[in-house]
């Protein structure tokens, strides 16, 4: 049988998984509506609670469709759809499968279909590597937890610091992912490719040649995300506008996107 990222049987166990995880929502949502009742809850303000938070996850679902559609090139839709319904992350997924890619001599963005090896490989990359947070919060959790309640009680000013840092420190290896391709406008060696192409059922690796800008498209995509993301800020401030802020993320996102196309244009 041969293999496809899109087969149908990937398709079936991905739905499966999903189905699974739906479930555990439906099942825990009928068993909290029985305690709300049990416990004389009035039942018009949870109704009132369930149907905004409904309507309030339109915006991220926004975000996650767009995440999945970005993925869905290179590794199909069933992988980004699971990995983007259970735990994972855009920034997360991009960076875990393209680095799992560029190890193999493929490239997130480019053509050309994964073999099964290949496609395993991502997978356990983009998997295995996100629970290591799952893993560790029963073992460091609690002391963490606790070490940042004692520096709070000791010193709230350095505790607030210490934290904004660990939250700097995480966005700025996102950042470096972006930035790493700023080379190629004084580094000849890095504006070649190398990519895994499949010819007469054999692997063969050949140098695809790539532009001296193209390193400054997702920075200017950055900043182009950035400068809408402030604008929507600026707007939040009046109080009608308040409800953007459930809408920032996926606008920053969907504009951004937009404006890569005529950056690439221009860039290269």
């Amino acid at each position: 049988m041969e293999f496809h990222v899109n087969h149908p049987i990937i398709f079936v166990i991905v739905a499966l998984l999903v189905a699974v995880v739906l479930g555990q929502s439906v099942y825990f949502l009928i068993k909290a509506l029985k305690r709300s009742k049990e416990l004389g809850m009035d039942q018009k303000k949870i109704r009132k609670t369930i149907k905004t938070a409904a309507i309030f996850t339109i915006a991220p679902a926004v975000a996650i469709v767009i995440s999945v559609i970005t993925l869905s090139k290179k590794l199909g839709l069933p992988l980004p759809w699971l990995r983007l319904s259970v735990v994972g992350s855009m920034s997360y997924e991009t960076v875990a499968a393209s680095n799992a890619l560029q190890a193999m001599g493929q490239a997130l963005g480019s053509g050309g279909d994964l073999t099964a090896q290949q496609y395993l490989n991502v997978v356990l990359v983009m998997t295995i590597s996100i629970m290591m947070g799952i893993w560790l919060v029963p073992v460091i959790g609690k002391k963490l937890q606790n070490g940042m309640s004692s520096l709070g009680k000791r010193d709230a000013k350095w505790a607030d610091i210490f934290s904004n840092g660990l939250f700097i420190g995480m966005i700025s290896a996102f950042l470096g992912f972006v930035f790493c391709d700023v080379s190629r406008l004084w580094d000849a060696e890095s504006r070649f490719i190398t990519e895994t192409v499949i010819e007469n059922g054999k692997e063969v690796k050949v140098q695809v040649p790539v532009s001296a800008t193209s390193g400054l498209i997702p920075v200017f995509v950055l900043l182009v995300s950035a400068v809408v993301m402030v604008i929507c800020g600026l707007l939040m401030r009046k109080p009608k506008l308040k409800w953007l802020s459930e809408y920032a993320l996926p606008i920053s996102l969907v504009l951004g996107m937009a404006a890569a196309v005529p950056i690439t244009a221009w860039l290269g």
